[in-house]
């Protein structure tokens, strides 16, 4: 008996595995041609490097010098594979400057990250809250309203909510500062202040489309049989929703989070510029300025991570929250 329920369980559960282990390979041939492709966009750039670098004023034998220093006199093949396998062991080379980009990125990389945490605790619990709303009152004035914010949020451009927010609560009102400029050495609840602009922002940026989305899901999932079991069980609007129907909408609504929580990492950079926030898409728009090709390419690649690795998690989730998977066809 006992075997033939562990024989049950193998052969329900093999199929999920095989799928997360897709999921997975998929993902790695994903990043493995996002970074060529990051790599030959970068090094295809027009204009020379080392002489933009170095300034009218150098002579060839310096700027050939400095290239055969940086590698940049190698093909291409060899620079990549090279570059790939020090990016893989978590070292991505010298910036043009003399630092390490590691050095360079990594405080900025956690400042991103800070952003982002504190836009996801707003944004998410806020946004999947009123999706419920909306759900729970279809067409009606609490729905309608809903969809009319979040539709012009949608239309209206990320910058455009910044200077807005900037020209109210900072110049006219003075609430908060216009610049979100952190130092490591400040306490917590200075931080917290100086990012409340830019973590409004972003969250007006992601709000609408996590709430039209997990609406969307919602009411996809109200249509079932077992949702009109429940009514006739007579459960409350409210209880079958959060019982019922939430839990079976997790797969769509982890997607968008998934992408949005992306967007947080890897899209923040005009959020960043117009605040001066010292992140990470503040410091890759300072290195396309100051043409640091290794400082571009670790920027570039740790977003395409990014994306690559929430969209394979929301992948995961979608398959491990799918009843129909758990059993063999």
């Amino acid at each position: 008996m006992a075997e033939e329920r562990c024989h049950s369980m193998k052969s329900a559960y093999s199929p999920i595995f095989r799928l997360i282990a897709g999921r997975l390979a998929l993902g790695i041939l994903s990043l493995v041609i996002v970074s060529l492709v990051i790599f030959l966009a970068v090094s295809m750039l027009p204009g020379d490097f080392a002489t933009a670098t170095l300034g009218r004023s150098a002579t060839p034998e310096t700027v050939a010098a400095f290239r055969e220093r940086l590698g940049l006199d190698l093909p291409w093949y060899l620079r990549y594979f090279a570059w790939l396998g020090h990016a893989i062991a978590g070292d991505f080379g010298q910036s043009f400057s003399g630092r390490p980009v590691g050095q360079i990125i990594g405080p900025r990389l956690l400042n991103t990250l800070y952003l982002a945490a504190l836009t996801a605790l707003v944004a998410v619990p806020l946004a999947v809250g009123l999706g419920i709303v909306a759900a729970l009152y279809r067409n009606r004035l609490p729905d309608r309203m809903l969809s009319a914010a979040s539709l012009a949020s949608i239309s209206v451009p990320d910058f455009f909510f910044a200077y807005v927010l900037m020209l109210l609560l900072a110049i006219n009102l003075g609430l908060f500062p216009t610049l979100a400029s952190i130092r490591p050495s400040m306490g917590w609840d200075d931080k917290l202040y100086r990012m409340a602009l830019p973590v409004l922002t972003l969250t007006l940026v992601i709000l609408a489309h996590m709430m039209r989305n997990t609406r969307a899901a919602i009411i996809s999932i109200m249509s079932r049989p077992f949702i009109e079991m429940a009514k006739l069980k007579g459960e409350s609007p409210f209880s079958i929703v959060v019982h019922h129907a939430l839990p079976n909408a997790i797969g769509p609504i982890a997607s968008v989070v998934a992408i949005n929580l992306a967007y947080l990492v890897a899209g923040v950079v005009v959020i960043e510029v117009v605040f001066v926030y010292p992140g990470i898409g503040q410091t890759m728009v300072d290195a396309v300025r100051n043409r640091d090709i290794p400082v571009i390419q670790a920027c570039a690649l740790i977003f395409s991570v990014t994306y690559i690795l929430l969209n394979m998690i929301a992948d995961i989730v979608s398959i491990v929250s799918n009843p129909r998977l758990l059993h063999a066809r």
